[in-house]
């Protein structure tokens, strides 16, 4: 499960098909060094982005 304390790049490290959903939300940050330091919570927050909705869409996705 995708939690807001989870830095980008574990989010795609661990699970590959989530970059679908940063794009479609339009994080296209995951490949940036920020990714790496920076939790979903705060990527999401710079880029204008609800990150609720965000972790909601990853985790109803990895799920599948």
């Amino acid at each position: 499960m995708i939690s807001k304390d989870m830095t980008i790049t574990e989010i795609v490290n661990n699970y590959p098909q989530s970059v679908e959903v940063f794009l479609s939300h339009g994080m296209h940050c995951f490949g940036c060094m920020a990714a790496s330091f920076e939790n979903i919570e705060q990527g999401a927050m710079a880029h204008g982005i609800d990150a609720d909705a965000l972790i909601h869409d990853l985790n109803r996705h990895i799920e599948k």
